[in-house]
């Protein structure tokens, strides 16, 4: 574990094996920890960066909202603290909400780009409620908001199967601190569609949604990538594909780093 200071706010993060940079970005009431299986594997031939994006793990919070593109900004400054010049971008979620604000405010600094269970889509004017219908919720039973939020995003076809390993995502995410929470719930409700990044991109890009993620709609998913270049994998579960499909997965990222 490692910290660098961005506007006087610490950002926690972790710098594994040597080669091309691989920059990990987690989703919503998760931190670094969720790239535990995968960084053993992928920092076998990668530097592998993983970051806990503001008023997650053991990151601070900037204030009472976190853009995606003050998240982008921090990013920007652990790369610059670790003198990294280009990376590669895998993001969970949220994390790709970050990654794609980062490939527009600093083009030249990507190499190649994941989203992972993500959109380039900003929120719907239905989703913007619920995101505040979220906040209300948290702040009147953070507890119990949290953990109903963790189980919502598996297949509920899993979730006796996966039970062991839910439980410990609800346990990590009951880390994540109130300002935190409320603040990235702000931040994802009035980020700017992003969809231009997927047309305009020169680099290589992939897409990997869950068939049955009970968070993005399939569909909506597909649609975005209508005449881009960007390659698309799907996978038969929910919105947690780093657990659901964990063996999959990792072929996928080897994969892919490998043709870059």
């Amino acid at each position: 574990m490692k910290q660098i200071l961005y506007k006087n706010t610490k950002i926690s993060c972790s710098d594994t094996g040597k080669g091309n940079a691989i920059v990990l970005l987690h989703g919503f009431l998760e931190n670094q920890t969720m790239w535990s299986d995968l960084i053993p594997e992928i920092s076998k031939k990668h530097r592998v960066i993983a970051i806990d994006l503001l008023g997650h793990g053991e990151s601070g919070c900037l204030g009472y909202l976190h853009s995606m593109e003050e998240n982008a900004a921090a990013v920007r400054a652990v790369l610059s603290e670790f003198r990294i010049r280009k990376a590669i971008f895998v993001g969970h979620s949220m994390g790709g909400y970050v990654a794609l604000a980062f490939a527009e405010m600093f083009p030249a600094k990507v190499k190649g780009l994941v989203l992972l269970n993500s959109t380039s889509k900003a929120d719907s004017e239905e989703r913007k409620t619920n995101r505040d219908r979220a906040i209300k919720a948290v702040k009147k039973d953070y507890i119990g908001f949290v953990r109903l939020s963790i189980a919502n995003l598996f297949n509920p076809d899993n979730r006796e199967r996966l039970a062991d390993e839910i439980e410990k995502v609800k346990t990590e995410a009951t880390k994540t601190p109130l300002q935190g929470i409320v603040a990235s719930l702000e931040g994802m409700k009035i980020r700017k569609d992003r969809e231009i990044v997927l047309h305009s991109a020169t680099y290589p890009m992939l897409l990997i949604l869950g068939k049955k993620d009970p968070v993005l709609n399939y569909e909506d998913g597909l649609k975005q990538i209508e005449n881009t270049s960007l390659k698309l994998v799907t996978f038969s579960d929910g919105h947690m594909s780093h657990i659901e499909n964990k063996d999959e997965l990792k072929t996928v990222l080897l994969e892919f780093f490998k043709g870059i």
